[in-house]
């Protein structure tokens, strides 16, 4: 089966506005997607990622704290599936928690055999 990534942008991990407790109850909310998905056999992995980063771009490796003008369009995580195709990998992506925050799943095909 092919795989795939998703990258997740914006979405609670992104905003400040949620209390410990709400931020907690969503990511009950992920962790029983994932395990969802994980039981399914689609799941090979993933992370959450912090807000603070680094970004080089161009030839000049030009270095700034943040490429994101919005914080919708901060890249909060990724995860890596199997799915038969592009369209049951985006299907799979539909119950994602981070809808329920505004966020949103970029849905990729995984090259494998790219060394």
């Amino acid at each position: 089966m092919p795989n795939f990534l998703y990258v997740f942008r914006g979405g609670a991990l992104s905003s400040e506005a949620l209390s410990p407790s709400e931020m907690q109850q969503h990511l009950v909310k992920w962790r029983t997607w994932i395990e969802a998905l994980a039981k399914q056999g689609h799941h090979l992995g993933g992370h959450a990622v912090q807000r603070n980063g680094k970004s080089l771009r161009g030839q000049e490796r030009t270095l700034s704290d943040g490429p994101y003008a919005e914080s919708k369009d901060l890249v909060t995580g990724n995860l890596v599936i199997s799915a038969a195709s592009l369209d049951a990998a985006v299907a799979l992506a539909l119950d994602c928690p981070i809808f329920e925050m505004d966020g949103s799943v970029e849905v990729r095909p995984i090259i494998d055999d790219v060394v």
